[in-house]
């Protein structure tokens, strides 16, 4: 059998390099992506390893490169991505990697400073035009009398009349001007007024457009005040109160001319700030568009770099330190592809001597590899997701790409939904390209893009099953044309809730609708559902124990390919016979009693003649006797039945301590016969070639095993097959319930949501179902399409781990993972998005 149903076969490798062409044959290995290293230093340090001074350097371009990206979406440039790998640098490209990026870090550092530096120094200039202008119109006021109120304080502070009642003549006042964050204004002035007792005068007003704080960019909203007061102590107080409330305080002449004069100053020198701000913006923009053109080669550059030393920290140095020494599990049939990477790396080096790729003997268990492309890889994750393939043990991938679609369209089966999501996921494949590159960190968009093939596939076979039960929105399709002719009046169709199609009358023609379901059910409001019942509770059963017996098939494959003897004949022949005995028995029963009951048929194979199917099943186990039938029926379907009953029911309870004991006691009798352990021969199962384990699947690696503990071994096993044959048979019936809650929700939406639209008439009827419709169809895909399609893909993949995966499937080995350039670039890149967010 070839990778497809098996994970490919692998082999441990032993690799020496010379020290001068390792680098260059990692890089090569590295592109290629089929060698997984083993850490041959596990007890070493990581800072005490050879090449640990290389990765630290690599860890600080990596730092450089974050700082530039930061800066380049910060400012929005847009960063070239051509889609293309370069190269691993050589070795001594790296002085010259270091050099750049260490210019343009300095670069960029010092104009950040300085543009940093001119905006405070602007923020400050533009604060202080503020005040001169508002404290102008604050002098203005007072002079002019414009506010009595402010004017009677005023003059209260600036006279004595008021507190001694004779004049003193006037006082020198003092006023202090700043600007303060907005916010921070009503506690500002509580403070003063409290600290101060009252004895100052306090304006401020608010500077309408907002400034920008220089240190992070935000913007800030600020309010300009002016406080008047007396005294160096009061002085001293309120400069005190300004620097604890983080106010900025600025001079501001007393006189007018004075005033004037600096704030003309102050324009003249905010306009060369305007200018100098503008050419270093223009610099520091030139700097990070010509970093943006470079910069995600340069991030690949330095990681693979940092991954072809991290990787040769994980071997060993030979005792004349020329030479390099590492394993690693490569695929068997692509060793001569990974030998001609390694002779490439060698002549880009320049080395004269060869690099040696020996296969080892091991027996340790080799990682599981199953090659995939982009349509098996989402059908591979869904089984890797349950467990890693045991090495070489049967993949269940290829045959779930059929069963899980098939599966979930038996639960999904609506025309309608399922050409919503076969479209949703056929645009989906035709822009994968496109949608590929617009990489994304939402979670929920990169499951369903990386399930797009399920998708689309899931759709498809929805679409079918949807034509089989001839169900397209809860409506259905009349194509060629009903078997069946309805003699009742227009009204009593379809308004008689009660009606029921009875096979037995004139109506219906004799023969079968072509293909699926017979339109004419939609109005049997009455037997309708107790047919669809009836006919997906069967299939339901018939499709899980297909399955099911499916799965123990291929334990056989299993089996035989480990030449695990023992449970192929302890374990494989009597789980097969006990599921084939009593569910597959119980699957013919079904298609007899299809085949030879009719309502049209007389006594005895007449509808009312029929048996229960479980009644007869549940009798057949515990040996009862059949019940009384009516007149002129027979007890059993065929000739011989009760007979053959017996003899399935005795062997497959047979089959049971078969299964329990058969398998232990050989094991015992082979130990004891050869009075050693462990045991060898095929069924010991210790021989190994080339990698191959030595065990699976409670099979034969047993050789280190005490008795009671295999005894115990096989008895779970055992209880867990007998007891999971029924409950797994029952939970396949999850097919008939879903698809009938499917229908029965597509029918309500139909009933109680669009049909209100479709009843109106007129114009108001028009705009009515287009408003009725868009809710319709909003429900429709949220309710029916994703949640519906959400919860019956989450039981289809139940049925696929439990019911089918048990009966062969150990999913107990560890994934293969490649020193892969392009998987580390890739998480890198998932690694350096998360970190910006």
């Amino acid at each position: 059998m070839g990778s497809l149903f098996r994970s490919e076969e692998m082999t441990l490798c032993q690799l020496f390099l010379q020290s001068e062409a390792a680098y260059a044959c990692v890089s090569e290995l590295g592109e290629l992506g089929l060698v997984q290293f083993r850490d041959l230093n596990p007890d070493v340090n990581a800072f005490q390893r050879k090449f640990v001074n290389e990765v630290r350097r690599c860890d600080e371009m990596e730092r450089k490169l974050r700082y530039l990206e930061k800066e380049i979406k910060k400012d929005g440039i847009p960063m070239l991505d051509t889609g293309e790998s370069p190269e691993a640098p050589q070795p001594r490209e790296m002085i010259d990697l270091e050099a750049t990026f260490e210019k343009l870090e300095n670069e960029l550092r010092e104009v950040n400073q300085n543009a940093e530096a001119l905006k405070r120094n602007f923020l400050e200039l533009t604060e202080l035009k503020h005040i001169l202008r508002k404290t102008q119109v604050f002098f203005d006021e007072q002079e002019g009398g414009l506010n009595t109120t402010t004017e009677s304080m005023t003059r209260a502070l600036i006279t004595d009349e008021v507190r001694t009642g004779h004049s003193m003549g006037p006082v020198q006042l003092g006023f202090v001007a700043g600007v303060i964050s907005r916010e921070k204004l009503p506690a500002f002035e509580r403070m003063l007024w409290r600290a101060c007792r009252g004895n100052v005068f306090l304006r401020q007003a608010m500077i309408e457009s907002p400034l920008e704080d220089p240190s992070n960019g935000d913007q800030v909203y600020k309010s300009v005040f002016i406080i008047f007061f007396q005294g160096d102590q009061l002085k001293t107080r309120v400069k005190k109160i300004c620097e604890g409330f983080r106010a900025t305080l600025y001079p501001c002449p007393e006189a007018p001319a004075d005033r004037r004069e600096m704030a003309m100053g102050v324009m003249t020198r905010i306009e060369d700030l305007n200018t100098v701000l503008g050419q270093t913006q223009d610099h520091r923009h030139r700097v990070l568009v010509a970093a943006a053109k470079n910069l995600k080669n340069w991030f690949v550059k330095v990681r693979k770099i940092k991954a072809i030393y991290h990787t040769l920290n994980l071997f060993n140095l030979d005792v004349t330190q020329k030479c390099l020494i590492a394993e690693c599990w490569v695929p068997v049939l692509d060793i001569e592809t990974i030998q001609l990477a390694l002779r490439r790396g060698t002549e880009r080096s320049g080395s004269s001597v060869p690099p040696i790729l020996n296969r080892m003997q091991t027996f340790e268990n080799p990682p599981t590899y199953n090659r995939t492309n982009k349509f098996t890889k989402a059908f591979q994750a869904l089984i890797d997701a349950y467990g890693v393939a045991t090495y070489r043990e049967m993949n269940p991938a290829p045959y779930t790409i059929i069963t899980f679609p098939f599966l979930f369209a038996v639960m999904f089966g609506d025309l309608g939904h399922g050409a919503i999501m076969a479209l949703f996921g056929l645009w989906m494949i035709r822009k994968e390209k496109g949608l590929a590159a617009q990489k994304t960190d939402n979670e929920i968009w990169n499951i369903f893009f990386g399930g797009r093939y399920i998708i689309f596939l899931m759709g498809v076979f929805s679409m079918y099953t949807g034509l089989i039960y001839n169900d397209i929105f809860s409506k259905s399709l009349n194509i060629f044309g009903s078997h069946w002719e309805v003699n009742y009046n227009k009204s009593t169709v379809l308004e008689n809730k009660y009606l029921q199609l009875n096979p037995e009358t004139s109506d219906y023609l004799g023969t079968p609708y072509p293909f699926g379901m017979d339109p004419i059910w939609q109005v049997a409001g009455a037997n309708k559902i107790i047919f669809q019942n009836a006919y997906k509770m069967k299939i339901s059963i018939i499709f899980g124990v297909i399955h099911m017996i499916f799965g123990v098939t291929m334990s056989y494959h299993n089996h035989t390919y480990f030449k695990n003897r023992l449970s192929l004949i302890f374990e494989f022949i009597p789980q097969l016979v006990f599921l084939l005995f009593l569910f597959f028995y119980m699957v013919l029963l079904m298609f007899i009693k299809w085949n030879r009951y009719a309502a049209t048929n007389k006594p005895p194979y007449s509808a009312s003649c029929a048996p229960s199917i479980l009644i007869t099943f549940i009798d057949m186990v515990l040996f009862n006797t059949p019940k009384p039938v009516p007149e002129g029926c027979e007890v059993y379907m065929f000739g011989g039945q009760h007979f053959f009953q017996v003899v399935f029911v005795l062997i497959a309870v047979a089959c049971i301590p078969v299964m329990l004991l058969g398998k232990p006691l050989q094991i015992m009798k082979q130990r004891k016969h050869a009075n050693v352990q462990p045991i060898t021969g095929s069924d010991a199962e210790v021989g190994m070639s080339n990698g191959q384990p030595a065990a699976h699947g409670g099979g034969g690696h047993h050789d280190e095993e005490e008795m009671s503990e295999i005894f115990i071994h096989q008895g779970i096993h055992t209880i867990e097959y007998v007891l999971g044959s029924v409950s797994h048979t029952a939970s396949y019936l999850r097919l008939w319930a879903l698809s009938l809650a499917h229908a029965q929700l597509a029918e309500v939406l139909w009933n109680m949501v669009l049909s209100i639209g479709l009843k109106q008439e007129g114009w108001f009827g028009g705009i009515m179902l287009t408003i009725v419709f868009a809710f319709w169809a909003i429900l429709t895909v949220g309710i029916l399409v994703l949640m519906e399609g959400l919860s019956a893909f989450l039981h289809t993949l139940r049925l696929h781990w439990v019911e089918f995966q048990s009966k062969f499937y150990q999913g107990t080995g560890y994934a293969f993972q490649p020193f892969s350039f392009d998987a580390i670039i890739e998480n890198g890149s998932a690694a350096s998005s998360t970190e910006n967010e």
